[in-house]
Parts: structure tokens; C-alpha cells; sequence
């Protein structure tokens, strides 16, 4: 079997640049190297609304918004079967077998799981009747679900970003308990993280840990190029940098987390010919003597000279919305044809493919009737 790679995002809003590091940019990368037998990239609309079942307009309308993204950022159809999660029934087949497989105290375990449970006051040894504060029971197998998602296609390379690795850890072990308990048929899948730390975990704006879409301090791939300097020009920076002339710290400063990300040697000569490299303005503004917003409008232009593209191609794929959605059909339909194939494969191992084995309908006719 050759390289097969699975990879995807929930539609509960337009993508952002902590998506595109971590995982769009990579994506397009490898479907650019052509070095893989396949690739899908799925909207996980089912996982969506495992925290949004209350407001399913929301999954609904930022399909497209996914779909616009996805192609904008430069994901080929021709070359990456693009698909729907709930418009697969096979996966939620593979998900209940795989649930006979992982115990309630290995998913209490899994940190995402284990996050939410305390986020909604739900800790260990505590009792929640009410029905809309406690913990859904689609989020908390939603670590079963994502393992369906990636071995529907038998993926062996999951790209994503670091906060995804105890997902597909749990993957790795619910493929070793098919496989020991049914028989050979499962891949355990490897994760492909971004090669820079930045991309791995790309700060918000506003300096909190993580780029997210709840707390309103992303910088999205849609965004004007008016509204990215707006979003820079109020982006936090080191609070004890008050003076030009005061050292600057740039270890936990997002405007050089971002510059890390982003830029390269050549953005110099174009944007800013003073320095001839990002370690030399890291070294000027660590002992003093440049401005946070020299360096902010330097990053406005590298956040801007990468996202035109991707504005451009948006702006074309927006002409032609009914395409849009054909496209997502007809990737879906591809999707649909994989994942019967490795269920109906699930299934003669588990022994529950009845109308489909001979032997067993003539040996049971000879068992009553010899």
C-alpha cells in the first residue's frame, strides 16, 4: 500500500492563519510534491456539531466558507478528493464498531475530551443532570469518530497540528485493537506536523496561547488587506518594551511568532532593505532602539504579499457557488465508494458479512437439514 493522506477542519467559521501553518500550507505542499497515492480533505460537519447542535445554521452556512478556503488557499480538486463528513454514512458504521473497542476511562483520559469535560464543570466523580451543561456524548466519542474518519480511506499520514496528537494516538490504538482482535485490516496512521515551532501552535493577537475563532483574535484567510494592518497594528507585543530605546523581549512576542512563520530572507530586500534577515531585526529590537510598529508594518506587508493570492483565487471560486458545491458532490461521492470498500473488508473480518458468505448459509442448511 502507498501513501494515502487524510486531513480536514470543522466548518464553525472561515479559516484562519493558525490553520494555514499548521496544516492548508503543508497540504498544498505535499499535493503540489504529487508524492502520495491519494489525498483526501474533508468538513468535518458531523464533529461541528457535536458543540454546536443547538445552532446548526452556523455548520451549514461555513460550509462553503471551508469549501472557499480550501480552494483559495490552493487545494486542486483534480488532484485531492475534497468531501463532506455527514455526507459519508459508512463513517458512522465504522465509528459504533470501532466504540466496542476504547473504554469510557481511555476516552476520560484523552486531553481534548478531558479539557471539555472541565471546561462545562463536569470533572471526574461529578454528576450532571442538566442536559445542557453537561457533556454531549458525540463530543465525548468524538476521539472514536475522528478514527473512523481517518481509516475509512486506510490514511497513513495524518497532517495537523500538535494539539491533534493525542487524537491520533488514540487512532493508532483502536487500529492495534481491530487488527489483534479481527484480523490484519487497518493502518495505524502517522502524524505530519508543521516542520517550524511557530507554525505548530500559532499565538491569537492578542498574545493568548492559541489563534481561535471563539475569542475573536484571528487573522482570517479571507481578510482585506485593510483589516490585516488594522488586526497588526493592535496585535500585542512585549508590555515592558514602553520606550523604542528599552530592550525588547521576543521570545513570547506574537509579532515575531508570526515573522517566524511568515516571513523569508528575500521579504528584506522588498519590504524592509535595513535588515538583511529576521535574526538581524530580532537582534536590534532585543537591546533596544526599534519600535514595535516598524515591525508590525513590516509584517502587515508579508501577511498581506501571502494572502493576495489566496484573495484572488477566493474572489473566482465566489463567481461560481453552485461549482463550488459540485465540487464537494462529487468528492463526496468518490469519498462514499473508499469508505464501502474498507467497511465491507471491516466486515468479512468481523465476521458479519452473513448474505455474503456461502459457506456459512450451506454449512448451516447441512447443519439442519443433513
Amino acid at each position: 500500500m502507498g501513501r494515502i493522506i487524510l486531513t480536514g477542519d470543522r466548518p464553525t467559521g472561515k479559516l484562519h492563519l493558525g490553520h494555514y501553518v499548521g496544516s492548508l500550507r503543508n497540504r498544498v505542499l505535499l499535493q503540489n510534491e504529487g508524492n502520495y497515492d491519494r489525498m483526501f480533505v474533508f468538513i468535518a460537519d458531523v464533529q461541528a456539531l457535536t458543540d454546536n447542535a443547538d445552532n446548526p445554521g452556523k455548520v451549514r452556512d461555513n460550509i462553503i466558507e471551508v469549501a472557499l478556503d480550501y480552494l483559495s488557499c490552493g487545494l486542486d480538486p483534480e488532484k485531492v478528493t475534497l468531501f463532506v463528513q455527514s455526507q459519508i454514512p459508512q463513517l458512522h458504521e465504522i465509528t459504533q464498531f470501532f466504540s466496542n473497542l476504547v473504554t469510557v476511562q481511555r476516552l476520560q483520559r484523552n486531553p481534548t475530551v478531558k479539557a471539555e469535560m472541565v471546561l462545562r464543570g463536569f470533572g471526574e466523580g461529578e454528576h450532571q443532570d442538566d442536559n445542557k451543561r453537561g457533556l454531549p456524548v458525540g463530543f465525548f466519542t468524538y476521539p472514536i469518530s475522528q478514527a473512523a474518519d481517518i481509516c475509512f480511506c486506510k490514511a497513513t499520514t495524518v497532517p495537523v497540528g500538535e494539539d491533534q496528537e493525542p487524537m491520533i494516538e488514540q487512532c493508532r490504538e483502536i487500529v492495534r485493537s481491530f487488527n489483534s482482535t479481527y484480523g490484519p485490516v487497518l493502518v495505524e496512521p502517522e502524524i505530519l506536523l508543521p516542520s517550524s515551532a511557530a507554525c505548530r501552535r500559532l499565538p491569537g493577537t492578542d498574545g493568548k496561547a492559541k489563534m481561535s475563532k471563539s475569542l475573536g483574535n484571528c487573522i482570517y484567510l479571507s481578510d482585506s488587506a485593510a483589516e490585516v494592518d488594522a488586526k497588526v497594528r493592535g496585535m500585542f507585543t512585549d508590555p515592558g518594551h514602553l520606550r523604542v530605546e528599552d530592550p525588547g523581549k521576543v521570545e513570547g512576542n506574537p509579532v515575531f511568532t508570526y515573522l517566524d512563520a511568515f516571513c523569508e530572507d528575500s521579504d528584506f530586500e522588498r519590504f524592509w532593505p535595513d535588515y538583511a534577515n529576521l535574526q538581524e531585526v530580532k537582534d536590534h529590537y532585543s537591546r533596544g532602539g526599534l519600535g514595535d510598529m516598524k515591525c508590525k508594518k513590516f509584517l502587515s506587508k508579508v501577511l498581506n504579499d501571502r494572502l493576495e493570492p489566496i484573495r484572488e483565487r477566493r474572489h473566482f471560486y465566489e463567481k461560481d457557488i453552485p461549482g463550488v458545491y459540485e465540487i464537494l458532490r462529487k468528492g463526496s461521492q468518490a469519498a462514499r465508494e473508499v469508505a464501502a470498500q474498507t467497511l465491507h473488508e471491516m466486515k468479512d473480518a468481523m465476521q458479519i458479512n452473513y448474505f455474503d458468505d456461502a459457506a456459512l448459509i450451506q454449512g448451516q442448511a447441512a447443519k439442519y437439514n443433513g
